[in-house]
């Protein structure tokens, strides 16, 4: 009986204990957020998804059904709001972007309509969110602060 005790304790000092895995899991979940937040910025492009720099003012590119209601041709965007880039030629002077929106399922003036196109210029967008401000703001909100 001694040598069975002695086989299950010398077993169980081999094993890694669990916080060990755990941290590798969260490591190996974290590091690409983190490389992906300090990776630098690539070239806009169409299909690519960007994000309304702060609450920004955008002109459609297109009329849409329900525009009667709207006393012009503008509609708001929330900040961090996506879009999906249809067109880009903010490179070229007076250029703009194209782009497609997919955020604020609420449809009511003066609100951008979801999949609406709009045109932006290049600094009322950015490529991709802040990951750990995103992360910050979360916690903050599940903290209630």
């Amino acid at each position: 009986m001694a040598h069975d005790s002695q086989s299950t304790h010398d077993q169980s000092q081999t094993e890694p204990p669990l916080w060990s895995i755990g941290l590798m899991v969260l490591v190996i979940l974290l590091a690409p957020l983190i490389l992906h937040s300090f990776a630098p910025s690539g070239p806009i492009r169409e299909g690519d998804t960007v994000f309304s720099d702060g609450q920004q003012r955008a002109q459609f590119s297109k009329p849409i059904a329900f525009q009667s209601s709207q006393p012009d041709e503008t509609c708001l965007l929330d900040p961090n709001s996506p879009l999906i880039v249809l067109e880009n030629s903010a490179s070229e002077p007076g250029g703009v972007i194209k782009a497609e929106v997919q955020g604020n399922p609420a449809a009511e003036w003066p609100f951008c309509p979801v999949h609406a196109e709009v045109r932006l210029s290049l600094y009322q967008v950015f490529q991709k969110p802040a990951v750990l401000g995103v992360v910050r703001d979360t916690l903050m909100r599940w903290s209630g602060k």
